[in-house]
């Protein structure tokens, strides 16, 4: 496993010692790989996270702004626009520079918001809100860089990275919900306490993501799995992985199969949206309807109950957690919902939710609330991990790239109309 080129075909070694490396390469340092996708991925979302889970200090801060709305709003056309820009060049884009660009620009984001609270000295007014604002955005244009290349390059590895990436991703959301009920409890309920915990969370952020660049450009390529999978897709035409490849040590790679049978020839972006249109529709349903209710209608409509100022802080962390199970449901084979139809049933029936949020919040009690949440959290996360791992089966190395930038950004694309619907809830309450 020394050589560089070990995972390819070599014409001077037996078909017995073929098979035997590439049996060793497609395994050895799964379980580690494993380990940093769940990191990468709670680096993806860790900064933005923070920012809406600590939404009352926001709230306290900037009272007349709808902060949880409008920060969450902000955010999405810069990480849609950024999304579609690499989603359209997806073949010729360096996955390398893309996915360390966007966490690098996570980091800086994550200490901005440091800054700008030592700048402005944790007071409100419209400056500071813009800048909030701005730091909302940035943090949008880091996760076009990596959402969207960071799937497509899992996707043509073994799938149990990308549930493992979109795991991580989720957990960032249940991490930022528990230090926030620390932070709440250790810290009282004042602007001083507020504040104190919105550094806490931002400063945790920075180490993530600092940690963030340095796996993925230290560690992550170096894995021999990671080699392996990275190699056949090269063989099979893709052009994304060669810094990568570099990084891992491998400099120049042959490539017999590219010369034979035309492997070298891809389906184009239009021809795989149109095989995959029902998995792309389940990705803009599933978040459409997610983003319409969390979080801003669960941050400020749903009335006033028995657990006070903590009220807020529960629902969001019950969608938190709900969503991280949901996520790893599909590694119990039993559970895991692989129909192409029965994916798109689910994600429609999940808008009976609408109602069902309505009159929870009108007339029944935070118990039914809470359950609620949980189940938007829980079919969320079930529903995403499934489609992202079901559809780039029976695909060559470049279009499976290709298909996980285009499920990204209808991912995101339903994250952004839900997000605008959210302010739907509103009517008829006045600005």
């Amino acid at each position: 496993m020394a050589g560089s080129s070990s995972y390819s075909v070599l014409p001077d070694q037996t078909m017995d010692n073929d098979d035997a490396q590439i049996g060793v390469a497609k395994t050895q340092g799964k379980y580690w790989g494993i380990f940093i996708c769940w990191l990468l991925g709670n680096g993806c979302l860790f900064g933005f996270n923070g920012m809406l889970t600590i939404e009352d200090y926001y709230v306290y801060l900037f009272p007349k702004y709808h902060p949880t709305r409008i920060i969450t709003l902000t955010y999405q056309p810069f990480v849609l626009a950024t999304t579609a820009i690499f989603t359209y060049h997806e073949a010729k884009v360096n996955t390398r520079v893309r996915n360390l660009a966007g966490y690098t620009l996570f980091f800086l984001s994550s200490f901005g918001v440091i800054i700008l609270d030592v700048l402005s000295s944790g007071s409100g007014g419209i400056a500071p809100f813009v800048g909030i604002c701005t730091i909302a955005a940035a943090f949008g244009i880091a996760d076009g860089h990596v959402q969207g290349g960071m799937t497509g390059d899992l996707s043509l590895m073994c799938p149990e990275f990308v549930q493992s990436f979109f795991g991580g991703v989720a957990a960032s959301g249940a991490i930022t919900a528990a230090l926030r009920f620390f932070t709440k409890a250790v810290f009282e309920n004042s602007r001083d306490g507020l504040r104190k915990g919105a550094m806490l969370f931002s400063s945790i952020s920075c180490f993530f993501e600092l940690l963030c660049v340095l796996l993925y450009a230290l560690v992550f390529p170096k894995l021999p799995i990671v080699k392996f999978y990275r190699s056949k897709a090269a063989s099979e035409g893709s052009q994304t992985v060669t810094a990568d490849l570099a990084a891992g040590g491998i400099k120049s790679l042959p490539n017999p199969l590219a010369e034979e049978d035309g492997v070298v020839e891809r389906l184009n972006n239009k021809q795989l949206l149109h095989e995959n249109m029902d998995y792309a529709l389940d990705m803009f349903l599933v978040y459409v309807l997610t983003l319409s209710i969390f979080p801003g209608f669960l941050a400020e409509d749903t009335g006033s109950h028995s657990l006070g100022s903590w009220y807020v802080l529960v629902l969001i962390a019950s969608f938190n957690v709900s969503d991280l199970i949901g996520r790893y449901l599909p590694l119990v084979e039993q559970m895991k919902l692989t129909s192409r139809t029965g994916l798109l049933t689910a994600a429609i029936s999940r808008f009976l939710l609408v109602p069902a949020f309505y009159f929870t919040a009108k007339y029944g009690d935070q118990g039914w609330m809470i359950m609620l949440t949980s189940l938007l959290g829980l079919s969320n996360g079930h529903l995403t991990v499934s489609v992202l791992t079901e559809a780039p089966k029976g695909y060559k190395g470049p279009e499976q790239n290709a298909l996980g930038n285009l499920l990204v950004l209808f991912l995101l694309a339903g994250i952004f109309v839900g997000a605008v619907s959210d302010w739907l809830w509103l009517i008829g309450k006045g600005w």
